[in-house]
């Protein structure tokens, strides 16, 4: 796992596994792609599609605006995950900033995990996820519980609503392990 800072809480820091960080830099790309998509004029959009069909196959022919996302996303000179992933630790206001302001901001069906804590329960090592979305102009989320990644996660159901997502991640923050403990226990079967 990598440390990234945490500019909220003196000396600490919170540990982002490899998996987490390559789908919060996909979701990047994607909304990068996406936004230059809905900044492009009307009659722009046929010729950019055409040269997406060219470069990339007819495969995604039943989903267009799938096809011309994904061209752009290549297009798009965005930085590397390397350099991305410094300045999320550098800068994690910043990328919070830019989620918040997102036309594409994760949904209920898709949230974007914000932060990552470690806990201990029975004995075992346990991550405890803050998952957010953002829903009819507030920021939501729920804490999903995980013992190994990629192993299927307990959740809570959605316990925190806020106006700004810095304030949704704080209070994730501010939650003591044996809070975090009991949110656990009571996501258990």
């Amino acid at each position: 796992m990598l440390p990234t800072p945490d500019r909220g809480m003196r000396g600490s820091s919170v540990l982002v596994s490899p998996r987490d960080l390559r789908e919060r830099y996909a979701a990047y790309r994607l909304a990068q792609a996406s936004g230059l998509v809905r900044l492009l004029p009307q009659d722009a959009i046929r010729p950019l599609y055409r040269r997406a069909r060219e470069a990339m196959g007819p495969g995604d022919a039943e989903d267009p605006l799938s096809l011309l996302v994904r061209y752009c996303e290549r297009i798009l000179p965005l930085p590397p995950f390397d350099v991305w992933r410094e300045d999320l630790a550098l800068n994690p206001e910043a990328h919070l900033e830019d989620l918040d302001r997102s036309a594409a901001a994760p949904t209920a069906g898709a949230p974007s995990t914000l932060e990552v804590r470690e806990l201990r329960h029975a004995g075992r090592p346990w991550r405890a996820k803050l998952r957010s979305f953002r829903d009819q102009g507030v920021w939501r989320g729920f804490i999903a519980f995980e013992s190994e990644p990629g192993i299927s996660a307990h959740r809570t159901t959605t316990i925190f609503c806020e106006s700004d997502l810095s304030e949704l991640r704080d209070r994730f923050r501010s939650f003591s392990s044996a809070t975090l403990e009991a949110f656990l226990r009571s996501a258990l079967p």
